[in-house]
């Protein structure tokens, strides 16, 4: 009987994982290494990115348990085991939005941090409360303590669009400020969220954390490295590739496209997101685990309130300071899609210090279109499925733009049309693109040329398609406009071309004519 593979979906136990012999990416290297340079250290990633996994890690190797790290780097690394009492607190559970109930989740997790480490506190607030456990913890176990904090942003991004988000704030402050106070009987603090909330706001006068987010020499320290796959995963790369009856070449690309991408320094290593990587292993299949595992409503109160221009956010170019800002400064959505894992870098200019950010994979562009859809298009998922089945398959890939534009007439004839947005041709742009997004056609809007601007450039496999988009014109005049500018010629590529002219009509809120060229 072949043996069982065992695989962590949804498991941040470091212990856990190892007694049961479950596959474990070894990021003790890079641990050891941290550890060893810094005292206090604050790590910004993605939700379900191996955040708790870390800090459970870390805590058991400040615990001494050396046999837990049998095989690992860390165990030749690290010469002197010495246990620390341990202060871990979580905040990942505290999802509500009232202060009282927040109050109370946060008092459960400092009880039970006085439960690890037999400690009865007397101080009634959390602050004094936190500030006893660290002290007493130092006087009887004779150690400095080390103190995790993992999500310590959660009930911040819960309240971010709300009324109660400054009493929210104040009440962390409150919690984490006893921490400077405390730094003679501390031998390390690791701090973990999705945001970056400025310290002065939240973590009062500790100024002394270090930033490790965006240095290259600890992107990879949360997600999987291509290299890392394929070691640590190479049974269930064939695997899969055995259920999809194809190469395990083309299965590690497949994976790439839809798990790859993310990149949280300048030029450094990319990282699958570990979650949905380890899902596709376990349940031999691949779909869009990370995005469906949470219903981005902050994402689309965000977009809601800020209204950017959502054909902008892939390529979008800003210097570090526009996306790695403090969470509650922000005028854009920019930090929070940066920080939220939506968007990633995919490169950087080092001349110009200037960043370009994009969506990582196929799984996060599908889930943002696809939670934009009610947005621009319609909330009725049958007529969506029919649209993202026939316009792709039936018609654009195998060059039929006729057919494909006389289906797409007949589905924006059957939706309502926003408040405010008849009138505006970027409204008509964004809705195609959303749509095209959607069903996996490459798509980038107002593409530079030498002598204007595309309207919008769709790339298949075998062909590219240059469209001209008019608002109460005709798609003659957009057609023209294509050919006298030559726009097919600054596509960049060998690949035929096909132009198309369309017209909007704000009367009927639909396509009323196209034109066609090869």
């Amino acid at each position: 009987m072949a043996n069982i593979v065992r695989y962590p979906v949804g498991m941040p136990v470091f212990e856990q994982i190892i007694e049961e012999n479950r596959r474990y990416v070894d990021k003790t290297e890079l641990i050891y290494r941290m550890t060893d340079t810094y005292k206090y250290v604050f790590l910004s990633r993605p939700r379900r990115f191996g955040k708790s996994l870390l800090v459970s890690t870390l805590r058991s190797y400040f615990e001494g348990r050396r046999e837990l790290f049998s095989g690992l780097a860390i165990e030749q690394l690290e010469k002197n085991w010495t246990k620390h009492p341990v202060v871990h607190l979580s905040l990942a559970s505290v999802k509500e939005k009232k202060l009282e109930l927040i109050d109370y989740q946060i008092h459960g997790s400092l009880s039970d941090a006085e439960r690890r480490l037999g400690i009865k506190t007397e101080n009634k607030t959390h602050g004094g409360r936190l500030k006893q456990i660290i002290a007493e913890s130092y006087r009887k176990y004779g150690q400095q303590v080390v103190v995790l904090i993992d999500e310590y942003d959660a009930p911040l991004l819960n309240n971010l669009t709300d009324d109660t988000l400054d009493e929210v704030r104040n009440m962390l402050r409150a919690l984490y400020a006893p921490l400077k106070d405390s730094l003679d009987y501390i031998r390390f603090i690791f701090i973990t969220g999705i945001s970056k909330f400025s310290q002065l706001s939240i973590f009062s006068e500790l100024n002394l954390l270090t930033n490790i987010s965006m240095l290259p020499q600890y992107a990879t320290l949360c997600g999987v490295t291509e290299e890392e796959m394929e070691t640590t995963f190479s049974d269930g790369i064939d695997r899969l590739a055995e259920v999809y009856e194809i190469s395990r070449e083309q299965m590690i690309a497949q994976l790439r496209q839809y798990y790859d991408g993310y990149c949280f320094a300048e030029n450094s290593a990319k990282v699958y997101n570990p979650f949905s990587l380890v899902s596709a292993f376990a349940n031999e299949k691949l779909d869009f685990y990370w995005f469906s595992t949470g219903t981005p409503t902050l994402l689309l109160k965000l977009l809601a309130k800020y209204q950017p221009d959502i054909t902008k956010l892939d390529g979008n170019m800003a210097k570090a300071a526009q996306f790695d800002a403090p969470t509650e400064k922000m005028t854009d959505v920019l930090p929070l899609f940066y920080q939220s894992g939506y968007l990633t870098i995919k490169a950087y200019d080092r001349m110009r210090d200037i960043y370009t950010l994009g969506y990582p994979n196929e799984e996060v562009r599908y889930g943002i279109m696809e939670s934009l859809v009610p947005r621009y298009v319609t909330t009725a998922p049958d007529v969506n499925t029919q649209i993202t089945a026939d316009f792709i398959r039936y018609h654009l890939i195998e060059n039929k733009p006729d057919e494909a534009m006389r289906l797409l007439q007949r589905f924006l004839k059957s939706i309502p049309y926003q408040e405010g947005t008849r009138h505006s041709e970027g409204h008509y742009t964004a809705m195609l693109y959303v749509v095209l997004m959607l069903v996996g056609i490459k798509t980038q809007t107002q593409v530079r040329t030498a002598d204007g601007r595309i309207d919008m450039l769709m790339t298949l496999p075998e062909r590219n398609y240059v469209l001209e988009i008019k608002l109460d014109g005709t798609a003659r005049e957009a057609l023209r406009q294509i050919e006298s500018k030559d726009y097919e010629l600054a596509v960049s590529n060998t690949l035929p071309t096909t132009k198309v002219g369309i017209n909007f009509s704000t009367e009927t809120a639909t396509i009323t004519e196209w034109m066609i060229k090869e």
